[in-house]
């Protein structure tokens, strides 16, 4: 037997893509804009500081972290927000944002609120990993759409206070996948405000926030921590994988209040996986080290340039201020995803692949997302050419 609540699973987004395109041949030489994964060089050191430490496959890792990256990413997190951080109690490596962010779910939301069903809150599109987190703690998935009209960001606080009133955790990410739209100060103190009116946590995913156009993203923690709000309140997921170009790393962290991360810590201890010891000497390197993310903004600031030179004058095109990718406005993201591919090889994913059907209507199926993580070189190309295939 299976578990019911998962029967009504939709697809994953990139099996359903491959389901789309793939019986299909591309009408030209194939470019991939479908799948975040950063293409652009990580530091060469990292390779020499895993092979230094090889020996540490030798051994287990500590499931907490070594007391050197706790400590590394506490300094990285001073420095970037101005927070301090206990390493030793409010802060733990994580294999990837996605393991920590499916794990809090399971280590904090209750059976109960207030005697109720819990709800957790989620914006509209979405990282899959916030529904499927709430389905597995028994939660009700609860859709918000974060849409053009409410400046790509959720509006939880629209939400009845009935509902508010049962939330256990609401997920909200900034620079948001896949709009790149940015939370800033007064959006984060509204949010801590909501939560510490109605006794939720925020789960703040914040894996994009070394990526943005102009301005540092002010951070969800950093605007807790100003507010002097409860220090249960929020927790933040950072990672390498976009920072750095290390997605193969499997290198983020949480941080937050000591409780929350010491139940968190408790629920790896029986079922995480931590990072192998070479890969944490790595992982503490890297997050001292700042050249090498000024230059990889750099280069997407290039890219986001030339979209916007290519794309600049299309109804609806924004540049986003944060994170790589171009949320683009089609008449349907589905569709128009299968005639870029069968005319031109051009890959990218329709929105509706990230969203959920709610109230009747899905906010991302107008709409395709195109990563921007190839190097430069031909995108120019590329971009021309998905203009004149699907706006003339």
């Amino acid at each position: 037997m299976f578990p019911e609540r998962f029967s009504n699973l939709p697809a994953y987004a990139f099996p359903r893509l491959r389901a789309l395109l793939d019986h299909h041949q591309p009408g030209g030489e194939v470019v991939h804009m479908t799948i975040g994964e950063p293409k652009h060089r990580f530091p060469q050191w990292v390779t020499d500081v895993i092979v230094e430490h090889a020996e540490g496959f030798n051994s287990y890792p500590p499931n907490d972290g070594m007391p050197e990256l706790l400590a590394a990413i506490a300094d990285w997190a001073g420095r970037r927000y101005g927070v301090t951080l206990d390493p030793d109690t409010q802060v733990m490596p994580l294999n990837g944002t996605r393991e920590g962010l499916y794990n809090a779910a399971m280590a904090l939301v209750p059976e109960q609120v207030r005697g109720r069903r819990p709800a957790v809150l989620m914006p509209n599109p979405f990282y899959q990993v916030y529904m499927v987190a709430a389905m597995s703690v028994g939660a009700e998935p609860v859709f918000v759409p974060a849409t053009e009209q409410t400046g790509f960001l959720p509006a939880y606080a629209a939400l009845p206070t009935d509902l508010l009133n049962r939330v256990a955790v609401a997920y909200i990410c900034s620079p948001a996948n896949p709009q790149g739209a940015v939370a800033d100060r007064a959006y984060w103190r509204d949010l801590i405000t909501l939560a510490e009116k109605h006794d939720f946590r925020i789960l703040a995913d914040e894996c994009y926030s070394e990526i943005y156009r102009d301005t540092p993203p002010h951070g969800a923690l950093q605007t807790a921590q100003e507010m002097g709000a409860d220090p249960e309140r929020v927790l933040i997921f950072h990672s390498l994988s976009k920072r750095s170009n290390l997605p193969g790393l499997r290198s983020g962290f949480v941080a937050g209040g000591p409780e929350c991360l010491r139940r968190i810590k408790q629920l790896r201890a029986y079922s995480g996986a931590p990072l192998p010891l070479p890969l944490q000497r790595a992982a503490e390197k890297v997050w001292a080290d700042e050249a090498h993310v000024v230059e990889n903004r750099r280069l997407y600031n290039e890219k986001f340039d030339i979209a916007a030179e290519v794309l600049g004058d299309l109804p609806g095109y924004r540049t986003p201020a944060g994170g790589f990718f171009l949320w683009l406005p089609v008449e349907d993201g589905e569709a128009a995803a299968l005639k870029l591919w069968q005319e031109t090889g051009i890959r990218v994913l329709p929105g509706s692949y990230l969203s959920h059907e709610a109230n009747g209507e899905n906010p991302g199926k107008g709409y395709i997302r195109a990563a921007l993580v190839a190097p430069r070189n031909g995108l120019a190309d590329a971009l021309t050419t998905l203009r004149a295939c699907l706006f003339g």
